[in-house]
C-alpha cells in the first residue's frame, strides 16, 4: 500500500527509473499476491523469497541478498518504507555501501522498545539521508533525536494516496453484502501484533471481548494465520466459531476498504488501519497501549483500548452513539507520492 503510488507516480512522470524489491515477508498468497493485483503494480523486479526462520535469520539474508543486489546494479537511491523488517535490512545493506537512502513513513515513534516495529524505524531513521514524514509529531520526534532538519521532508501520508485512489473501487464491491452485513450496523476486526497474539491472557482477553460485543453488534474478523494458529492452539477458536462473528480468511485490500467504509467501528492493532478510519470517519478502538500515529488521536475518532476484556467493552461501550466526521489532516491529500518523486528527481538530478 505504501510503494504502490510511488511505483505510480514514478512510471506517470517518467524521470526517474525504479526498480521494485519484494524480500518475500509476506509470501502467503492472501497477505501479498492478490495486493500487487488489486494496486495495480507490476510483478516485482525482483524477489528474494525469504521468509520462515528468526528474525535474526531473516534480517540476516535479507542483507546478504539486498548486499549482492546493490552491488551489482548500485543504484542511485535505496527507498525504504514503512518500519518492517525489511525496512530494517535495506537501510543497513545500503548504509554499508554508501548508497544513499531514503525513508517513507518516517519520524514515527511508539516510546514503546518491545515493539519490534520501534526498532526498525529508529534505525531506518538515524541511517536515512533524506526522512518523509506524515505529520508534525514526526517531524518533531527527528528534531529531538538530532536529524539535521535538512534531512527532513513532511510529504504527508501516503498509504492515504492508495485509500482515497481505490476507495470508490472497494465501495463498488460492496463486500458487506457478500457476508450479509448492514452497512452502520457492524465492526471489522484485525489482530496480528505479537503482543496481542503470541500471548495467552491478551489474545484470550481479546476473544472475550469479542463474544460479549457480538451479542450486540455483528462483527466480521479477517483472521491472520498466526492470529488463527494461536486461537487454535489455545482453544480460542471456538468461542468465536460458537458465536456471531463471521470469521474469514485474509482479504484482499479492496474487500478490506470495503468493509471498513460501512462499519460502525473498527477493532484493530494495526498502525495504518487507525489512519485509514480517520480519512475514512470511522470510529477506531486501538488493542494497544500506545501509538506511534498519535494525530490519529488528536484529529481522528481513534481510542486506546488496550488488550484486556474491560477495557475494549469499555471503548466500544463509549463510542455508542459516536460518529467521527471525517478529518484529513495536512497533507493527506492522496499526492503524496507526487510530492517524494519531486523531492527524488531534485535530489537526483
Amino acid at each position: 500500500m505504501k510503494a504502490a503510488p510511488l511505483m505510480a507516480a514514478v512510471k506517470a512522470k517518467g524521470r526517474l527509473q525504479a526498480r521494485l524489491i519484494h524480500t518475500g515477508q509476506h509470501f502467503d498468497a492472501n497477505m501479498s499476491d492478490v495486493f500487487f493485483r488489486q494496486l495495480e503494480m507490476a510483478e516485482p523486479d525482483l524477489y528474494l523469497d525469504i521468509h520462515g526462520g528468526s528474525v535474526n535469520e531473516q534480517v540476516a539474508r535479507v542483507i546478504v541478498e539486498l548486499d549482492k543486489e546493490f552491488t551489482a546494479r548500485r543504484p542511485d537511491m535505496v527507498v525504504v518504507f514503512g518500519d518492517v523488517n525489511a525496512t530494517l535490512a535495506a537501510s543497513i545493506a545500503a548504509n554499508k555501501l554508501n548508497i544513499p537512502l531514503a525513508h517513507v513513513e518516517a519520524g514515527l515513534r511508539s516510546f514503546d522498545r518491545e515493539m519490534p516495529e520501534e526498532h526498525n524505524r529508529i534505525v531506518a531513521d538515524v541511517l536515512a539521508d533524506y526522512l518523509f514524514t506524515p505529520s508534525p509529531d514526526a517531524d518533531a520526534n527527528l528534531a529531538a533525536a538530532g536529524i539535521p532538519t535538512e534531512r527532513v521532508f513532511r510529504v504527508g501520508n501516503i498509504m492515504v494516496d492508495s485509500l482515497l485512489r481505490f476507495k470508490p473501487a472497494a465501495e463498488q464491491m460492496a463486500t458487506w453484502e457478500a457476508h450479509s452485513l448492514t452497512p452502520g450496523q457492524y465492526g471489522v476486526v484485525t489482530l496480528h501484533r505479537p503482543s496481542n497474539v503470541d500471548e495467552h491472557d491478551a489474545l484470550r482477553g481479546i476473544t472475550e471481548a469479542l463474544v460479549q460485543i457480538q451479542q450486540s453488534t455483528q462483527l466480521v474478523f479477517p483472521v491472520h494465520p498466526r492470529t488463527r494458529a494461536r486461537m487454535a492452539e489455545w482453544g480460542l477458536l471456538k468461542m468465536l466459531e460458537e458465536s456471531r462473528v463471521k470469521l474469514l480468511e485474509p482479504v484482499g485490500y479492496l474487500e478490506f476498504v470495503s468493509l471498513m467504509t460501512q462499519a460502525q467501528f473498527i477493532l484493530t492493532d494495526s498502525g495504518g488501519i487507525q489512519e485509514e478510519s480517520t480519512v475514512l470517519g470511522i470510529p477506531c478502538l486501538t488493542a494497544r497501549e500506545n501509538t506511534e500515529r498519535p494525530i490519529t488521536l488528536e484529529t481522528g475518532g481513534n481510542r486506546l483500548v488496550g488488550n484486556s476484556r474491560e477495557g475494549i467493552i469499555q471503548g466500544y461501550r463509549a463510542l455508542q452513539g459516536q460518529k467521527a466526521a471525517p478529518r484529513q489532516p495536512e497533507l493527506w491529500d492522496g499526492r503524496t507520492a507526487e510530492r517524494i518523486e519531486a523531492i527524488l528527481f531534485e535530489k537526483l538530478s
